[in-house]
């Protein structure tokens, strides 16, 4: 089963997420950032169902973001961040910076006589032992093919952070959400000043209306004087 049948399983099954993940061109350049350093699309959104570069991280800070990498001129994936979503077990992992990552689609091979050896169950690339597939999308073929679904193959994620290449917290987020809350903080001071300034210009006003009566009333109390005679 190659990827196409895939994507036109039910939504209901196969979550938007999943198939955007599977199907999306990442790495291009992000058109809302195009003057932008490094605005690669290369994270997955999982909430909205895109695409996106570091640049877009403001508006995704409380998503569940999965950041997508490169290896080989392939996009890869690290184990410990797709395991948290699905099943990533028995796909033929590599290292790359000191972290395991499975490659997201099938590679282009010739297809080799299928001898003795370990071989993936959908596409016959040639994998060490004890591994059964060479990517997530194979896994998928084969997931479908034998339950005709992904039942026990998807698991539930509630929070989903972007990590570095380390597993640590992504710096571009940090960035993210230090900018988030300083926004926050500036418009909390704005709203707070912009408040006093009304108690003060109320009270000021109300000054200015009461001193010419208080004045008057002090003129009309008060005797005339005269200018003393000589």
């Amino acid at each position: 089963m190659g990827l196409a049948p895939i994507l036109q399983m039910e939504t209901r099954e196969f979550p938007a997420w999943l198939q955007v993940l599977l199907k999306e061109k990442f790495f291009n350049a992000c058109l809302d950032h195009e003057e932008e350093k490094k605005n690669e699309k290369n994270i997955l959104c999982i909430d909205c169902c895109l695409s996106i570069c570091p640049h877009c991280l403001p508006s995704h800070t409380s998503h569940r973001l999965l950041r997508i990498r490169r290896y080989m001129y392939n996009d890869v994936l690290r184990v410990e961040d797709g395991s948290k979503l699905m099943d990533c077990s028995l796909i033929q992992p590599y290292i790359v910076n000191s972290s395991k990552v499975v490659f997201i689609n099938e590679r282009p091979h010739s297809r080799q006589f299928r001898g003795s050896g370990n071989f993936c169950n959908t596409c016959d690339r040639s994998l060490q032992s004890p591994y059964l597939f060479c990517s997530l999308s194979c896994k998928i073929s084969d997931v479908i093919m034998r339950q005709r679904g992904l039942s026990g193959f998807l698991c539930v994620c509630i929070s989903l952070n972007l990590t570095d290449d380390e597993g640590g917290v992504d710096m571009f987020l940090c960035q993210a959400l230090a900018c988030t809350a300083a926004t926050e903080i500036v418009r909390k001071k704005r709203s707070s000043l912009s408040s006093t300034c009304r108690r003060v210009t109320t009270a000021v006003s109300s000054a200015n209306t009461e001193a010419p009566a208080n004045f008057f009333n002090r003129r009309k109390n008060t005797p005339p004087q005269r200018a003393p005679l000589y």
